[in-house]
C-alpha cells in the first residue's frame, strides 16, 4: 500500500514538474517576444520620424551586421514568433536571428544592479540576443534576460516531493504496521497450530474486516480440534469393535483339529490384527498420546535389533555406537525403525543397521542386500497400500503400510526418510533426524 502511494505521488510530481517546465518555457517565450517586438516597433517608428539613436542598457541598438555568431545557441520558436508579430504590426523586415550567450561581467545590463545579484546572474543566467534585419541592411539588436538553469525549480520539486512523502507515507506506514501486526500473529498461529494442544485464541484487533478474519480462524481451530477428537473416538470404537470378534475367532480356532489349518487361521488373525493396528496408528498420527521423552537413540535402535535377533533374523548393529541423547516419542520411533528393518529382512534376508551423527543431524541407516527399488518408484513406495510386489502374498509384499507409517512417524519428529539404491546392490533406508 505504501509502495503504491509512493509511486502515485512520484507520478503526480513528475506530471507537475513537466507542467511547470512547459509553463516556464511559455513564460520565457512571452517574456522574450513581447517586449522585443514592442521595442523594435518603437525603434522603427522613431527611425522613420528621425528620432532614433542607439541606446544602451538592454535597449535597441542599430548595427551594420548581425552580432549572432554561427555556432550560437539559436531559438527558432522566438525567431518565428518575432517575425510573425512584426508582420502583424505592419513592419516588413528581413531575417530574424537569435542567440543565447552567457552574461558577461561587463554587460551594460548589470550596471546599477546589486553586486550579489549581478554575480548570481553571471553564474546562473544568460541573455538572449535578438537581431532583426531591416530593409536597408542594418540590424536592430536588443538583449533580454534568459535564465539557463532550471536547477532551482528541480530542487524545489524534490523538496516538495520529500515533504509530501513525509506527510503522507509515514502515517501510511504506521497504519500499515498496525494492520499487519494482527496478520503476522494470525500467520504465526496458523503455522504453529497443532490440533489437540491447549492453545490461546488470537486476540482480535485491527480493522473490522481483520477482526472478522481472526474470529473466523479461532472458530475454525475449535471446529478442527472437535472433528479430530470425534475421529479419535470413532477410531477407538472401530478398533474395539473389530478386535472383539478377532479375539473370539482366536478362541474358536482352538477347536479346529487339523494343526495346519489351525496354524493358518491363527496367522491370518494375527495379520489382520497387525493390519488393524497399522491403520489405526497411521490415522491417529499427528495427535500422539505419547509425550516427548529424552532417550538414548543408540540404545533404542539396539533394542529393536535385539528383538529381530531373538526371532532368528540376520540383523547386525555396531554395538560401539556412542550414546545420542534426543527428545523423541520412543514407542513411535521404535516402530518406524522396526518397519524399516522388517522390510530389509523380508526383501533382502539381511539388514545392516548403523547410526551416523553430524553436528546438525542424526542418520539411522538400514541397509539390505535385496533387489532394490526402480529409481522411478522410490517415491511411490511411501504411499499407503502401495506394493511393488504384485503377487498379493502377504508373506512377500505385506499390505503397503509399513513405509507410509514410518515416514509419518519420522515426519512428525521433524525428520525425513530417504531411500537410495546401493551401488553394490540392495537398498539404503535412511532416517534423518534434526538434532
Amino acid at each position: 500500500m505504501a509502495l503504491i502511494i509512493a509511486i502515485a505521488l512520484f507520478l503526480a510530481q513528475a506530471i507537475n514538474f513537466t507542467l511547470l517546465l512547459q509553463e516556464r518555457k511559455n513564460f520565457r517565450y512571452e517574456q522574450a517576444t513581447g517586449p522585443a517586438v514592442a521595442r523594435i516597433v518603437d525603434a522603427v517608428e522613431r527611425a522613420n520620424n528621425g528620432g532614433f539613436s542607439e541606446r544602451r542598457g538592454g535597449r535597441v541598438r542599430a548595427m551594420a551586421a548581425s552580432p549572432i555568431k554561427p555556432g550560437a545557441e539559436r531559438r527558432a520558436e522566438i525567431e518565428q514568433g518575432v517575425h510573425e508579430a512584426l508582420a502583424e504590426a505592419g513592419l516588413k523586415v528581413g531575417r530574424v536571428e537569435t542567440g543565447v550567450r552567457d552574461v558577461r561581467a561587463d554587460s551594460p545590463r548589470l550596471k546599477g544592479i546589486n553586486p550579489r545579484l549581478a554575480q548570481r546572474m553571471v553564474r546562473r543566467g544568460g541573455e538572449l540576443v535578438i537581431a532583426v534585419e531591416q530593409a536597408g541592411g542594418t540590424w536592430l539588436v536588443l538583449t533580454s534576460p534568459w535564465p539557463r538553469a532550471d536547477m532551482a525549480m528541480i530542487w524545489r520539486t524534490i523538496a516538495q516531493t520529500l515533504i509530501l512523502y513525509g506527510i503522507v507515507l509515514l502515517p501510511v506506514l504506521w497504519i500499515g504496521r498496525r494492520i499487519s501486526r494482527p496478520l503476522r500473529s494470525l500467520a504465526l498461529a496458523a503455522r504453529n497450530f497443532t490440533p489437540g494442544e491447549v492453545d490461546t485464541p488470537i486476540a482480535e484487533g485491527g480493522p473490522q474486516d481483520l477482526r472478522d478474519v481472526v474470529s473466523a480462524f479461532n472458530a475454525l481451530r475449535l471446529r478442527v480440534t472437535a472433528m479430530l477428537d470425534e475421529k479419535d473416538r470413532m477410531l477407538g470404537a472401530i478398533g474395539h469393535d473389530l478386535r472383539t470378534p478377532l479375539a473370539a475367532l482366536r478362541v474358536r480356532i482352538e477347536s479346529v483339529e487339523d494343526d495346519a489349518d489351525r496354524t493358518k487361521m491363527a496367522d491370518t488373525i494375527m495379520e489382520m490384527d497387525r493390519t488393524l493396528d497399522d491403520i489405526l496408528s497411521l490415522a491417529r498420527l499427528g495427535r500422539p498420546s505419547e509425550p516427548l521423552t529424552e532417550v538414548d537413540l543408540a540404545a533404542l535402535v539396539d533394542a529393536v535389533v535385539e528383538d529381530f535377533r531373538d526371532l532368528g533374523a540376520d540383523v547386525s548393529f555396531d554395538e560401539e555406537t556412542p550414546r545420542l541423547r534426543m527428545r523423541l516419542r520412543p514407542s513411535l520411533m521404535r516402530r518406524a525403525v522396526r518397519n524399516l528393518i522388517e522390510n530389509a529382512v523380508k526383501y533382502g534376508t539381511t539388514a545392516e543397521v548403523s547410526i551416523a551423527a553430524t553436528p546438525d543431524r542424526v542418520e539411522i541407516v538400514v541397509a539390505d542386500s535385496g533387489p532394490g527399488i526402480p529409481a522411478d518408484r522410490l517415491g511411490d513406495v511411501f504411499d499407503p497400500f502401495t506394493r511393488l510386489e504384485t503377487s498379493r502374498n502377504r508373506d512377500t509384499g505385506g499390505i503397503g503400510l509399513g513405509l507410509a507409517l514410518a515416514r509419518a512417524i519420522v515426519g512428525d519428529a521433524g525428520g525425513q526418510i530417504v531411500l537410495a539404491n546401493r551401488p553394490e546392490g540392495g537398498l539404503n533406508a535412511i532416517i534423518a533426524l534434526p538434532r
